[in-house]
């Protein structure tokens, strides 16, 4: 018998008979272990190449495709919202998940862990937007800050510990125990949801659009499978394995938004970008995945190629910034609850872009303590920026449009972070090769270290000129106000 509140009042916190704490805790359960997921398979590739006799690129799908499924996903996340209540939608959403990490855990061959893997994606790709959706029903937009706070501290967190605790499990545990682990985690989020979610959003049924739904899937999937393919590719972008399904993924994005903006009941509906604020945190949001996804890719191929350190300790020197991102994230939040996004992002701004221009500098006789504390300058500035502005943007949209902004923003994030590795890894490499063709001494390994270094610098100028902009766009931020209360829809702070 599914739970129900009566709309008594404007938002569920201020309502004395509802426990909020027990529907938080159990969203928040459930999305953390489906994103340490994400990352906790990654040092295990190798492993699994051995185990099931598989080539790299083979091997390789785990990651691209659990990308590819979530940004097939996430798009149609704003019409599943408004079709099933939140009970329906987290329960089915989190069997899901616990069904792939059975399969994946049970394996018998590469075939079957890669179905469970993308299982997993389902439930991983409609979680966050889930999450995002009833916490913005559940909060007035005063005390959001702290919440998603809270949310970032997961996001964060998360990621950061995925490779560190990977590497304990595969080497005493073995690779089926990154599954098993996890399984006690979101049985558990079931059966605490099952007894403490209550249903926050309207269901409204809108009418489904399959021809939206065929151009979304073609257009975010291509274009996050091409991006991701770069890497893969010696040709780079002009590979036509990669350009063919980037065109192809553009085209499909084209037509979807445009039947979007003709459609009466849009499954994604883009007059979300009429706020002012929310297109802001969308394009800030933008620059500091694209920063922080590079700058995890790129450093840790700058220290174990000119600075000769090994993989384990490369992952060591970041996981201090990435702890501290995370830890960061609940006292950010509350600090934006009481003084607005513009005296947090103003400064924050000044740090990412003085930290770009330090890391813009580093040649083969850097220091790893000047890596450390550049990395941990950066993932405070992200705390201070992404979170904050993603809140504030959100804020200002009506209820009606939670759905979408949440959708929206939720899609956008594997797309810039696939955008972004590609794009800089794209530009290490033509800059390494640049150098290098240009040397009587291409062969030797000083030459080599400085062809990197070269392409590490020129990847770090181009972030100092997009954190600048980042830091134009912070003059211009306001404090935003939902826009279907009163009239008063903004206040500077």
């Amino acid at each position: 018998m599914e739970k129900n509140t009566t709309p008594q009042y404007e938002y569920l916190s201020d309502n004395p008979d509802i426990k909020t704490l027990p529907i938080m805790l159990s969203l928040i359960i459930g999305a953390f272990f489906a994103i340490l997921n994400e990352t906790l398979l990654n040092i295990a590739l190798t492993t699994l190449m051995e185990q099931f006799d598989v080539s790299l690129p083979t091997v390789q799908w785990m990651a691209t495709g659990f990308m590819l499924v979530m940004g097939i996903v996430i798009p149609v996340s704003a019409l599943l919202i408004q079709w099933f209540t939140t009970r329906q939608l987290f329960l089915g959403t989190m069997i899901v998940f616990t069904a792939g990490t059975i399969i994946a855990a049970s394996a018998p061959t590469f075939g079957i862990l890669l179905a469970g893997r993308m299982i997993q994606a389902v439930g991983t790709g409609m979680l966050m937007p889930i999450m995002f959706n009833v916490f913005l029903l559940m909060y007035p937009p005063h005390k959001r800050g702290k919440i998603m706070g809270l949310v970032g501290l997961v996001i964060m967190f998360a990621p950061a510990i995925g490779p560190t605790l990977s590497g304990v499990i595969v080497e005493y545990l073995g690779w089926r125990f990154l599954f098993i682990s996890v399984i006690p985690f979101s049985l558990f989020s079931i059966v605490f949801a099952f007894f403490f979610l209550v249903n926050v959003s309207e269901v409204t049924r809108p009418k489904i659009d399959i021809l939206s739904i065929v151009f979304s899937t073609i257009g975010f999937g291509a274009t996050i499978f091409g991006f991701s393919s770069v890497g893969e590719s010696e040709s780079g972008f002009l590979s036509i394995d990669v350009l063919l399904p980037i065109v192809a993924g553009l085209i499909g994005i084209s037509l979807f938004v445009y039947r979007q903006l003709h459609l009466d009941e849009p499954i994604m509906d883009l007059r979300v970008f009429k706020y002012p604020m929310f297109r802001h945190a969308v394009i800030m949001f933008l620059i500091i995945v694209m920063t922080m996804f590079a700058s995890e890719i790129i450093l840790p191929v700058y220290m174990q190629g000119p600075l000769a350190l090994s993989a384990a300790t490369a992952g060591l020197l970041l996981l201090p910034g990435s702890l501290l991102n995370g830890a960061l994230s609940p006292f950010m939040g509350q600090l934006f609850d009481k003084v607005g996004p513009r005296p947090m992002m103003i400064p924050a701004t000044l740090i990412l872009t003085g930290t770009m221009f330090m890391m813009s500098r580093l040649d083969t006789d850097t220091s790893v303590w000047v890596i450390v504390i550049s990395f941990m300058l950066l993932m405070i500035s992200v705390s201070a920026i992404m979170m904050p502005a993603q809140t504030n943007g959100l804020n200002q949209l009506p209820k009606n449009m939670y759905p979408h902004g949440t959708a929206i923003v939720s899609t956008l994030q594997p797309l810039a972070g696939a955008i972004g590795v590609s794009v800089f890894i794209s530009v290490l490499n033509a800059r390494q090769a640049s150098v290098l063709s240009n040397s009587d001494t291409p062969n030797d390994p000083a030459t080599v270290d400085q062809a990197m270094v070269a392409g590490v610098e020129l990847v770090y100028f181009i972030g100092f000129i997009i954190s600048i902009v980042a830091f134009l766009m912070a003059l211009r931020v306001y404090r935003a106000r939902p826009d279907d209360m009163a009239d008063a829809q903004t206040e500077s702070k």
